[in-house]
């Protein structure tokens, strides 16, 4: 005997009137057990399994309402499909906020029935068999994509289309998918890295270029301010592109979005990317014009971005545009950023609000510090989820959801992304060298070009030269680096963790996106 389908139970007062739609179920596969009353539907699920409820609206003793929430009460995630004789809109509202799968008016034909049970037991099935399918093809498509010259129009598109698999994935939770899909992406950033590697020196020294972190606030933030428009910038230290489109249905409600990009300066750290975005500069001049800030890079101090309010106003003077009230805000904890939110209404005679949050950034950092949190966010999709569950409890989303009631557009961009590293790369370096895990900057570095971008001449990547005889290296896919006197140690602690700095699409790729309130 071939095993069921699914497993039905129709409970409806007339059931005997419904004998032909039973009998078409059970062609189809299907087994059901028909009931008359609700109190006898009750007690069978609570005695016995099934995959479905069909519930009759209008019986006498106990209604459908009634014995839905009874039904609940025993079985609170079997799906019930509300049957009713009435097209009141009242009760339809009744039926649905009691969280009904489907609700379907009398009178009702087997075929309507039938559409209606598949539906709702094998959607999943259908839409995974179709998504599985659909990829498998887009996969060839990407390997062929790659075979061309690709501009970073088209690269980005490309990362587009990765990015929102993954997502997709994260709903279904495909292992053997999420597998084929990570080996493409890895394909996909080694190719990337030889694009930038042959591009990126003609970029900083050109008019023609894409988006860089320079070119953010002048590009998307000072032609409204030029046009008296007021804006909101919110730059989220480490956000991507694949988190940002987690938090897009939450915001969706309030806003119309706009989406572009930018392509973060190398090395995709913050006290390179982050002051070129705030001060429209480029690392070399940003260095030569303010010392002050080189000495602290130079020498490792912390607080490397403790300038940005100022670069910021510097940024607008050159644009003619200081007669513009700015007020910048950092915001590193949960009571500084509910602070300003409590306040937030406080600011709104700013013409420009920037505010920079670290959140995302100090996740990545501290997940290599704690275990409980790498058992919280395991691995990309853990990420995405993290970072998601924080931003629809968060304070910045009741900020943005103030900032949509008023003439604010708002700009959502990053200073970089991170990637998973995965292998661990020797390097040499003298012992004043820069500790970063993804970049080294300083004197006598060696490492093999085939894992790292090895910058001997900065000024040819308009980088500062930090020290005598200072070179860079900047990690290339998935490697970090590790020195060979204390490799265990790095490896143990930065094995498969979240780090930035190198050549990555989710690095490099950020995403900018304006937001106008649908007030």
């Amino acid at each position: 005997m071939n095993k069921p389908r699914a497993h039905i139970i129709w409970i409806d007062d007339e059931i005997d009137h419904l004998k032909p739609h039973i009998i078409s179920l059970r062609d189809k596969g299907y087994e059901v057990t028909p009931v008359s009353n609700g109190w006898e539907g009750v007690e069978t699920i609570r005695q016995k399994s099934f995959d479905l409820v069909l519930l009759d609206h209008f019986m006498p003793g106990m209604d459908g309402i009634e014995t839905l929430r009874k039904i609940k009460e025993i079985k609170p995630g079997i799906p019930v499909v509300m049957i009713t004789k009435s097209e009141e809109e009242w009760l339809m509202d009744e039926a649905i906020s009691e969280q009904v799968v489907e609700y379907l008016i009398k009178p009702v034909n087997p075929a309507q029935i039938f559409s209606t049970c598949k539906r709702v037991l094998e959607k999943s099935q259908i839409i995974e068999e179709k998504t599985t399918g659909d990829y498998l093809k887009e996969f060839q498509s990407i390997e062929n994509t790659l075979q061309k010259s690709l501009s970073i129009d088209d690269w980005w598109k490309l990362y587009n289309k990765l990015v929102n698999w993954q997502i997709t994935f994260d709903n279904q939770r495909k292992p053997e998918l999420e597998g084929i899909l990570d080996e493409q992406i890895q394909t996909c950033n080694r190719e990337f890295v030889h694009f930038i590697e042959k591009e990126y020196p003609n970029w900083v020294r050109s008019e023609n270029r894409p988006v860089l972190s320079p070119d953010i606030i002048p590009q998307f933030s000072i032609p409204k301010l030029k046009n008296n428009q007021k804006v909101c910038l919110f730059v989220l230290d480490c956000l991507r592109y694949d988190h940002l489109l987690t938090i897009v249905p939450d915001l969706n409600d309030y806003f119309d979005i706009n989406m572009n990009y930018a392509v973060s300066i190398l090395p995709t750290a913050t006290p390179f990317a982050r002051n070129a975005i705030f001060s429209g500069l480029f690392p070399d001049t940003l260095f030569d014009e303010n010392h002050e800030q080189k000495t602290i890079v130079e020498n490792h101090a912390p607080h490397q971005n403790k300038f940005e309010e100022e670069f910021l106003l510097d940024l607008l003077k050159k644009h003619n545009i200081a007669d513009k009230k700015v007020h910048y805000h950092k915001i590193w904890k949960v009571e500084e950023g509910q602070k300003f939110y409590n306040r937030i209404s406080d600011y709104f005679d700013n013409d420009l609000i920037a505010i920079v949050i670290n959140f995302i950034d100090l996740l990545a950092h501290k997940r290599s510090e704690s275990d409980v949190i790498k058992e919280m966010v395991p691995d990309e999709a853990g990420y995405r989820q993290a970072v998601q569950n924080w931003f629809e409890n968060s304070w910045f989303f009741d900020c943005l959801r103030e900032l949509a009631e008023t003439d604010y557009q708002i700009i959502i961009t990053s200073d970089h992304g991170s990637v998973r590293v995965q292998r661990s790369v020797m390097v040499a370096a003298d012992k004043s060298a820069s500790t970063g895990v993804r970049y080294k900057f300083g004197r006598n570095l060696n490492c093999s070009e085939k894992n790292a971008l090895v910058i001997k001449e900065p000024k040819k990547y308009r980088l500062p030269e930090l020290g005598p005889q200072a070179s860079y290296l900047i990690a290339k896919n998935d490697a970090y680096f590790v020195y060979p006197n204390q490799a265990h140690k790095y490896e143990e602690q930065y094995s498969d963790s979240f780090q930035h700095g190198g050549i990555s699409m989710e690095e490099m790729l950020i995403p900018v996106a304006t937001l106008k309130g649908k007030k």
